[in-house]
């Protein structure tokens, strides 16, 4: 638009050919320019086509001001019909055409793509190959505009096909090329019942006119094939409702915004024997359509391997070997999910993908950390992706996304995940549509528009999401209102951190901070203890129930080994044996048990109101 503002602006300063003048002829007693026919144009009762009003300045402004209006209308038209519509309905200052129509080229077929003034024609009659003697042919093949003032002039230049024009009563024709990128792409018919001579001014308004023309088809194009596209993905992606008892699904997916900037986001449910169902969302890097081609080749992939029977780690590092080999410079962030409907337990393996959030029955919401490896494609040939495994409690709802439901909308990490909590947290865990509804309000809705960023960045990326919940089927018995729990392995003391925040996730809520406090401290103790003096893993298991204000907090820690634990008396430099002293200071109740293999060791604490100061 700016560009066609300038090639406006140098057409009015340009010099006119009759006088050397900048802005038309000399002027006349009352200050202005006489009235030229052959400058201007003649109208049908022989007065000047500008009109009669008063000279250049006057012509200058009506010739600025309708490419302007023409300019913004164009620039809105947001389909090829929108685009036909408006080149309809242009009415140029005392030239205006009756007839015009828009030719498109398909290899070497020019058609008429379509047209206004000619009644109800055969567009078919103008479909021909390029190198037919016709005029909108010609404009295509060399690129230069041509301009007939005279149905003499027509069928002299081109008598095998005058026969198209003559019956529709036109006295002069203008056809122009359609240039982007330039590259020839149309071209454009003006026709007029009166004769045109087309005077410099006249074709200098006809070419702007083209050139925007160009420009808007080009627009309309590209959004029509972005539509198009994304149609595609969501069909792709429909994969309907989860066929198994006791798991409810629901998904969604918005595609970024702006000509064809694509991604390479996704989700798919994949039916498993024996009633189980595998859940895998991805985003491939990128914004393009190699980007979006790589990820239904990714999914088709990561399809066929898991209906295979391979595990979560398993599929995760084929997958990885085969994005390396369709394309080694680029890579994809995956969550792979085999889920046992009957028991609720989730196998989870990850790769460089965010963390799943899992929202309580109550509402709260905690990220739930899991161990994870690099992006898919990175090292297709030694990377290993352990496996997480952990149950689903009945109500429990996991939210699995990309990062353009986190991040978009000039949001970080941190701000983008308080935003997924405060739309994921209200509302019944019975309506898990209107929740993914809400999940994508808060990016793209009226409420996103108060937060941070701009308009423009609320479709900077693309969303997918899925939302799991796991169903009560039949007579379930009690479930505690909150319920954590987790394993941490020989090699993995860096989950411990996680462990922690996950504790506070589910106290967030709790009456008194100091006991908050001293739950983290006795939980890193436990999971410290089986680290340093056994070579097991150990078992996390935290419990919350009752009502607010008087509920019980549960934590157990077990592990595989029969050595049970001592009470000591460390010395002021001792760096360890106060463990079962700070369960006795800091818990109501706690204890040790043997089991079949191995030893539990457990707390409590209960809820107190905190006393006022």
């Amino acid at each position: 638009m700016d560009a066609e503002l300038r090639q406006i602006d140098a057409l009015n300063r340009a010099p006119s050919p009759h006088t050397g003048r900048r802005g038309g002829g000399p002027a006349g007693p009352d200050g202005t320019a006489p009235t030229d026919p052959a400058l201007l144009g003649t109208a049908p009762n022989g007065t000047a086509a500008w009109g009669t009003a008063p000279g250049t300045a006057n012509l200058r402004r009506s010739r600025e001001a309708f490419l302007l209006d023409a300019g913004r209308a164009l620039a809105e038209a947001g389909t090829t019909a929108e685009v036909l519509r408006v080149v309809a309905s242009l009415s140029m200052p005392g030239f205006a055409p009756d007839g015009m129509a828009v030719f498109g080229v398909d290899g070497s077929t020019l058609s008429m793509v379509g047209q206004h003034g000619y009644g109800n024609i055969e567009e078919s009659a103008f479909t021909m190959p390029v190198e037919t003697d016709y005029p909108a042919a010609t404009v295509v093949r060399t690129g230069r505009a041509l301009y007939l003032s005279s149905p003499e002039e027509y069928s002299t230049r081109y008598p095998t096909t005058w026969h198209l024009a003559s019956g529709f009563d036109r006295r002069s024709w203008a056809f122009l090329p359609l240039v982007t990128a330039g590259r020839t792409t149309g071209a454009w018919l003006a026709a007029f019942r009166t004769p045109v001579r087309f005077t410099p001014d006249e074709r200098a308004v006809l070419s702007t006119v083209a050139r925007m023309l160009a420009h808007a088809l080009e627009r309309a194009h590209t959004n029509e094939a972005e539509r198009a596209l994304s149609r595609g993905l969501r069909r792709i992606m429909d994969t309907g409702v989860p066929t198994a008892e006791g798991i409810s699904v629901a998904t969604r997916y918005v595609p970024t915004g702006g000509g064809l900037m694509v991604g390479g986001d996704w989700y798919d449910i994949i039916d498993l024997p024996g009633g189980r169902l595998a859940l895998v969302i991805s985003d491939v890097q990128g914004h393009d359509v190699h980007a979006a081609g790589l990820m239904a080749q990714l999914r088709t992939a990561v399809h066929a391997y898991a209906t295979e029977g391979h595990r979560p780690d398993a599929v995760l590092a084929r997958t990885s070997r085969f994005l390396a080999a369709l394309d080694d410079d680029r890579f994809a962030t995956c969550i792979y999910i085999e889920s046992d409907p009957a028991t609720g337990t989730l196998s989870i393996a990850r790769a460089g993908h965010p963390h799943p959030v899992l929202r309580l029955p109550d509402g709260t919401c905690m990220i739930r950390h899991v161990d994870g490896g690099l992006p898919l494609g990175l090292a297709p040939e030694g990377e290993d992706y352990p496996v997480t495994t952990m149950e689903l409690q009945p109500g429990e709802i996991m939210l699995l996304c990309t990062d353009g439901l986190i991040e978009t909308g000039g949001h970080d990490m941190y701000t983008g995940w308080v935003r997924v909590r405060d739309a994921l947290s209200p509302g019944p865990t019975d309506d898990l549509e209107g929740m993914a509804d809400r999940l994508i309000d808060a990016v793209h809705g009226p409420s996103s528009h108060s937060g941070p960023g701009h308009l423009a960045d609320r479709r900077e990326d693309d969303i997918a999401l899925l939302l799991l919940r796991r169903d009560a089927v039949g007579q379930s018995q009690a479930v505690p209102d909150r319920r954590l729990v987790l394993t941490v392995g020989q090699d993995q003391a860096d989950r411990i951190a996680g462990a922690r925040a996950e504790l506070r996730a589910i106290m967030h809520d709790w009456a008194v901070p100091d006991q908050v406090d001293a739950t983290v401290l006795l939980a890193t103790e436990l999971l410290t203890n089986v680290l340093v003096h056994t070579d097991q893993a150990a078992a996390l298991v935290a419990t919350m129930s009752g009502q607010v204000g008087s509920r019980r907090l549960r934590l157990e820690v077990s592990d595989g080994s029969d050595e049970l634990a001592h009470r000591r008396s460390p010395g002021e430099m001792a760096s360890s044996g106060r463990g079962l002293i700070l369960l006795e200071l800091l818990s109501d109740r706690w204890g040790m048990e043997p089991r079949g293999e191995g030893k539990s060791i457990w707390f409590d604490l209960d809820e107190q109101q905190e006393q006022a100061g």
